[in-house]
């Protein structure tokens, strides 16, 4: 093996070759940690203690080699694998950077915080869950560093079989091992499109003539030389929207995430919903602005309607949820269609001829993208605590932890109200530069077109406001008020140990910090989406505040509202200050004529859905039981099902299995059978040739 340095761009601030190879270093190292677990692969004290810390800290060199990643120029490092003439490319540039801060910043955050989570005796044994989440993240890396189309599948391969397998870490439950069949038809659909894509992508010039030149056109230089166009474009599109959104749960192939993520261990859920997810829109966005040089108004709106329409499905599902980890994993279908969207929308601007407009749609998603990334990880982190503190999943077995688990309690909180778009936090700053593009639509010379689009910023409002009240019935149900259950008050749930602490306080202050300081993040934003666009998002340069495009069209300064915002607490404590002194007057609370609060008389997570399933009713697949009439002890249960897996994958695979039936009674034929068939092949081969 060969390794040779190729420099695609002039010497930049910093020089991103070593980088570069600092980062596959990174990746290498993280599979030796892994393979350090199988040394005590029953010791969980063993994994937690060693393994898991050193990962953690590989996470903080990734995090830090991505910033300095963001800023630097291309770079491309080649390895030659021996005599077979395959070459394998690796590329350090400023999006690819972008995503690897991501990638090290939300996975020391969970790294740190399975320290602590993982007990002997759930599932798999340690050093198997340590190996496996280790390759998992080495995998991810070498994702986003692939810059030729066999390297690429084969980290895409080893991403989607490392997060099958800590998906069956469960393996002894039925639901799980269903999930986990799910999670691997829909990755195999997606890998099976990608191959597809590479081929017609891998069209190099003179390849015919010239023995082994179908090597090179592998390369993802070579398909930036020879994009192709037409119907080959518009198939290689399709094909890429497909492989790519059924990793990222985009609609209608979001059928797995809802399934995998309840099934698979909290850390893991976490890194897939704020990473893995996260690959997908990377690679659509390599694919499509890098190496097709996508400028289409179809594609932009279509991926606008889908996006939306994700987004409306997956926050109504998470609305009528009961359990948690399904509903941040319909919250995550939610998050990746508005990030669809905001690319769609980014596609129509640019095809408009407009890329000021574009950049900043861009720059929306990216935002969107690094805000969810910290805050749904905070927030499957926190449910896994709660699951160990109370041995519950359904919402409304739980209630009033708060007092009991502070810590987890609070940096829920933090992000619950990033999830729902609060100000001073990154999901508001995210939102609010997606509703600036949309309603910056009006300016697109096809009126039509500009109208569709304004409707559009209306299904965003609305789904941003569905979102809020998805995360009020999350917290308010698990966290406050009363325990719902006599045992759980009994019991007592304790608090997150210290390193499952650590990883929740690292991720809260995340949440916070680009909500703070957005122009901090924008101008990492502008440097990934530079080469793509070849326009950065104008934010007014400053590191608070915030002016789209103009400051006389609209502006925000979170650094204001803070000062606003203790302004309007110190007069509110002065005015309660000065009216202490008036006679306090204390009466029992009101409890509907009885004579104490209970913890019935709280509202419930089907309290909470029961609104936005009425008037949403159509969207919805419910299935009603009622106990008959000569039972003792009466009982009516209702189950909410995605209706697309009701309406469409299951009807698809009855059919699939009933091809399958017809088609096996090919070969119980006997042996003249299969005689009639190889003369039957071989006459058709022999009419092919002669034509």
């Amino acid at each position: 093996m060969c390794i040779v340095y190729a420099a695609n761009a002039t010497m930049g601030p910093l020089n991103s070759v070593p980088l570069l190879g600092l980062a596959l270093g990174i990746a290498g190292a993280w599979v030796l940690v892994g393979l350090a677990a199988l040394w005590r692969p029953h010791s969980t004290r063993w994994v937690a203690l060693r393994v898991f810390p050193l990962g953690a800290l590989l996470c903080a060199a990734m995090a830090l080699l991505g910033l300095l990643g963001v800023f630097a120029a291309p770079r491309e490092l080649a390895l030659a694998l021996g005599a077979s003439g395959l070459v394998l490319h690796w590329r350090l540039d400023p999006l690819s950077g972008f995503f690897l801060l991501l990638l090290g910043t939300s996975g020391f955050g969970s790294t740190v915080f399975a320290c602590g989570y993982f007990r002997k005796g759930e599932g798999a044994p340690p050093g198997q869950i340590g190996l496996l989440y280790h390759l998992f993240l080495a995998s991810m890396t070498l994702v986003l560093l692939a810059a030729d189309a066999f390297g690429f599948l084969l980290a895409w391969e080893a991403m989607a079989l490392a997060s099958y397998l800590l998906v069956l870490t469960r393996d002894d439950l039925q639901e799980v091992r269903d999930a986990g069949f799910l999670y691997l038809l829909m990755a195999h659909l997606g890998a099976l499109c990608l191959v597809a894509m590479f081929v017609l992508l891998a069209q190099a010039p003179g390849a015919a003539a010239q023995p082994g030149a179908w090597l090179q056109g592998l390369s993802f230089a070579s398909m930036r030389q020879a994009a192709p166009a037409g119907s080959t474009l518009g198939l290689a599109m399709l094909l890429a929207v497909v492989g790519f959104g059924a990793k990222a749960g985009l609609l209608p192939l979001h059928a797995w995430l809802p399934e995998a993520h309840p099934a698979a261990p909290s850390p893991v859920s976490a890194l897939m919903s704020s990473v893995m997810l996260k690959t997908a829109l990377y690679a659509l966005l390599r694919v499509s602005l890098d190496l097709l040089h996508l400028d289409s108004m179809a594609w932009g709106v279509a991926l606008l309607l889908l996006g939306l329409a994700g987004a409306l499905m997956g926050v109504l599902q998470a609305a009528v949820q009961e359990d948690m980890k399904r509903l941040l994993a319909w919250s995550s279908v939610e998050n990746m269609g508005l990030a669809f969207a905001a690319l769609g929308l980014a596609l129509v601007f640019r095809a408009a001829g407009m890329p000021a407009l574009a950049a900043l749609a861009l720059a929306a998603m990216l935002f969107q993208l690094l805000h969810h990334a910290m805050a749904k990880n905070l927030l499957f982190l926190a449910t896994g605590s709660v699951m160990h503190a109370t041995s519950q999943r359904s919402l409304g077995m739980l209630g009033g932890l708060l007092h009991s688990m502070p810590w987890v309690g609070w940096s829920a909180l933090v992000g619950t109200l990033a999830m729902a778009g609060l100000p001073l936090l990154g999901g508001f700053v995210a939102e609010w530069l997606l509703l600036q593009a949309f309603v910056l639509s009006p300016h697109l010379p096809q009126p039509l077109l500009g109208m569709f689009v304004a409707l559009g910023a209306a299904m965003l409002v609305l789904v941003a406001a569905l979102a809020a009240f998805v995360m009020v019935k999350f917290y308010g149900v698990v966290f406050l008020g009363r325990p719902r259950e006599p045992a759980l008050a009994r019991s007592g749930a304790h608090d997150a140990g210290l390193a499952q602490r650590a990883g929740l306080v690292f991720l809260a202050v995340l949440c916070v910090l680009p909500g703070l300081f957005p122009g901090v993040v924008l101008r990492l934003v502008a440097r990934a989406e530079q080469p793509l666009l070849g326009q950065v998002v104008a934010w007014g340069g400053g590191i608070s505040r915030l002016a789209p495009l103009s400051p006389q069209r609209a502006s925000f300064d979170p650094l204001a509202l803070v000062v606003l915002g203790l302004a309007l607490t110190a007069c509110g404590l002065l005015a309660a200050h000065a009216w202490r002194a008036a006679p306090a007057r204390r009466a029992p609370a009101w409890a509907c004529g009885e004579g104490a609060i209970s913890a019935r008389m709280q509202d419930s997570a089907e309290g909470f859905g029961q609104p936005v399933r009425r008037l949403f009713a159509p969207l919805f697949d419910v299935h009603s039981q009622a106990s008959g009439p000569g039972e003792p002890a009466p009982r009516y249960t209702e189950q909410v099902r995605d209706p697309l897996r009701t309406r469409l994958y299951q009807p698809l695979a009855l059919a699939v299995l009933g091809l399958a039936r017809r088609v096996g009674r090919l070969q119980q034929v006997g042996m003249a059978g299969y005689l009639l068939y190889t003369f039957g092949t071989l006459l058709v081969l022999l009419l092919l040739v002669l034509r």
